[in-house]
């Protein structure tokens, strides 16, 4: 996709909102000068953070919204409260009229997806969308979903999410085949619920379709980098995100933690500034912040709601990125490649699932 990139925010959604989403995007604007915003919230609230970041200000516009969509809200009842004068909703209404080529918010995850699903309605041939998250390995950064947008997921289901994440894989990282894999736990054949089972022979009739099918993966590989793609079902992959978070946080903890137990410690500290710097860099949350809504007829991105304006310009550049790569163009490709009623029917003899 050529020519300037408009990314509509939803600036009232996250702990830290309006200052965060709106000091992001002038973190973003410096490094991606061709991006513009339309900013969906109360004006009262935007207008005297925009006189701060003037060249922020020459490249936005401003679109009140009274309502906003707290965290504590049901999907369904934010869709009846919200829908048509929230700044959540606003913010996908103006990607579905055209106005903005993705949506990004902080702001109830549920609310959002419902909101999203609602406005754009899925893609023809994918049943339910999925929330894909960057995430970094020891080998580079890989896609994995569904990380919370479906609770439990059929054979078709997690065929679906294997195009999605792979078409996700071309457009985020210039790639031709990504590998993927599904979250079993273990690699052998035999292991695992029949879904699962019956996903892994779909993918193995269509590997070459746009991905290249490695097998199964278990937990630790999502930290080696196995594959490209790691797929699961929204409760597993929720529940991996979480870990995974919380044992950087912890980690980090203890190191810091030992590094000022004494003054030798300190001193260590201190000679070992810039490879300090550097895994903290590394293992900072902020840096890969963003959830891509996938298997929509548009774009749509989950910031976390408690980041700050590193992680919002984080997610932003994530937007910025999926719309410069026309990602829906590529999942489209991928669907197209697929072949007519891959899922085969489950097998009539089923073995019990083993650890």
């Amino acid at each position: 996709m050529s020519g300037t990139i408009t990314i509509s925010v939803d600036v009232m959604g996250g702990d830290l909102a309006p200052r965060a989403p709106l000091h992001g995007a002038k973190l973003l604007l410096r490094e991606r000068p061709d991006a513009r915003f339309i900013f969906h919230g109360r004006s009262d609230a935007i207008e005297p953070l925009l006189a701060e970041f003037p060249e922020l200000r020459a490249v936005s516009e401003i679109r009140h919204s009274e309502n906003v969509v707290t965290m504590e809200e049901k999907p369904s009842q934010a869709l009846r409260k919200g829908k048509g004068n929230s700044s959540m909703w606003a913010a996908i209404q103006s990607v579905k009229d055209g106005e903005a080529q993705v949506a990004i918010s902080g702001g109830n995850t549920g609310a959002l997806m419902a909101m999203a699903t609602f406005c754009l309605r899925p893609m023809e041939g994918i049943s339910r969308p999925a929330i894909a998250a960057i995430w970094p390995t020891l080998r580079s950064d890989i896609v994995v979903l569904d990380v919370g947008a479906t609770i439990g997921a059929d054979a078709e289901q997690l065929v679906d999410f294997s195009i999605l994440g792979a078409a996700l894989a071309r457009a985020l990282f210039d790639m031709d085949n990504p590998t993927v894999g599904l979250l079993n736990v273990g690699v052998e054949d035999a292991k695992g619920n029949e879904w699962v089972k019956d996903a892994a022979r779909s993918l193995s009739e269509t590997s070459g379709a746009g991905f290249k099918y490695h097998g199964f993966v278990e937990g630790d590989d999502l930290g080696k980098g196995t594959v490209d793609v790691v797929v699961t079902e929204g409760f597993t992959g929720n529940i991996a995100l979480k870990t995974a978070e919380g044992t950087a946080r912890q980690v980090a903890t203890y190191l810091r933690n030992a590094l000022k137990a004494n003054f030798l410690s300190r001193l260590g500290a201190m000679l070992a500034w810039q490879a300090l710097s550097a895994l903290k860099s590394k293992m900072d949350p902020r840096t890969v912040n963003g959830g891509v809504f996938l298997g929509l007829n548009g774009v749509v991105i989950k910031s976390h709601g408690g980041t700050d304006e590193i992680g919002y310009k984080s997610a932003l550049a994530l937007a910025y990125d999926m719309a410069r790569n026309d990602l829906i163009e590529k999942i489209g490709e991928g669907l197209e490649h697929m072949k007519p009623g891959a899922v085969p029917a489950p097998q009539e003899e089923s073995e019990a699932p083993s650890a």
